[in-house]
């Protein structure tokens, strides 16, 4: 609970500290980790939450929205979180979450779905700035969003190097990246976006809707980080883009790679070819072939063999066969 931008010790049931706030003329900022059917239906009880709302909340892998019920607005987030992984690995790259937050004039409601979108470290800012936090359930609202929008960036970066280590290791001779993991990087580049773009709209109503529940100097902050969702949305949008190339790069050095081993295999079969015909022609056990009585007829053959598949070596390996 938050009074004049300062957090009044002691615990509190939601109910204590909502009443409580509003006498003092506070807000109270409840956080909740993966809450069942029961515990929501509490809050929404005590907060006055739209029932919708609330369905809003228990559900997951929804796209990033902005609500409003009279004087209360729901924004939903989705999180990400970069995880490490092998380059030429097929594995999860990028995991998502989710963050629904609902703001009255007295309260604050932040739902968390995924175990890397905690939100301490913004509390924790928050309380050390207390002129931003007297602000009210709308600077808190704008933390969250920021926060969001910095780990948006975080993640992009991870995912750039990738690309960049990626491309370089394309064109390195012998390299171990394989089609697969490219595909792979670009689908976890596709729910990046899918994550990351849709918040534009709302970030652009909270920044530019007066009419909306949200303090003018929390609005000209929240420009700001529209500003910088823009941009990174951009540079997801870039990503896609750099790693079709990357596909089309990988698939041509295969192709190429295909015709030099075809190359290879075709000269070893024209070489292969010549004792193969000479030992055929042979023995088909005919009485009057050349040289079949002969003393020197089978080192001739011998000799004969050898001198064309040394020819045919060193003409394959001139012309870069073999």
């Amino acid at each position: 609970m938050y009074v004049d931008g300062k957090r009044l010790s002691g615990r509190f049931t939601h109910e204590a500290a909502l009443a409580r706030a509003r006498e003092e003329h506070g807000f109270v900022w409840v956080g909740l980790h993966d809450p069942d059917r029961t515990q929501m239906a509490d809050i929404a009880e005590t907060f006055g939450l739209h029932p919708l709302a609330v369905e809003y909340a228990l559900e997951k892998h929804q796209r990033p929205k902005l609500e409003r019920y009279d004087d209360s607005l729901l924004l939903l987030l989705r999180t990400v979180s970069y995880v490490e992984h092998e380059l030429n690995s097929v594995s999860e790259i990028v995991e998502t979450g989710e963050i629904i937050v609902f703001t009255g004039p007295d309260f604050v409601v932040a739902v968390r779905h995924g175990e890397h979108s905690g939100l301490a470290e913004v509390r924790k800012a928050l309380e050390e700035d207390s002129a931003q936090l007297a602000l009210g359930p709308g600077a808190v609202l704008h933390a969250i969003a920021d926060r969001v929008v910095d780990s948006y960036i975080e993640v992009a970066q991870s995912v750039e190097d990738d690309i960049d280590e990626m491309e370089e290791e394309i064109f390195t001779p012998r390299s171990r990246v394989t089609v697969e993991s490219i595909y792979q990087l670009k689908r976890e580049v596709v729910e990046l976006r899918r994550a990351v773009n849709p918040l534009a709209a709302p970030l652009d109503q909270l920044s530019h809707k007066p009419d909306l529940p949200v303090p003018k100097e929390v609005r000209r902050y929240l420009r700001d980080v529209a500003e910088q969702h823009a941009a990174v949305a951009e540079r997801i949008n870039d990503f896609d883009e750099a790693l079709s190339a990357l596909i089309s790069a990988a698939l041509a050095r295969i192709g190429v790679q295909q015709n030099t081993d075809m190359r290879k295999i075709s000269a070893w079969v024209a070489i292969a070819a010549v004792p193969t015909m000479i030992a055929g022609i042979y023995g088909m056990n005919f009485d009057h072939m050349p040289e079949l009585h002969q003393v020197w007829g089978y080192p001739m053959v011998w000799v004969l063999i050898l001198a064309i598949c040394t020819g045919l070596f060193f003409t394959f390996r001139r012309n870069k066969w073999l």
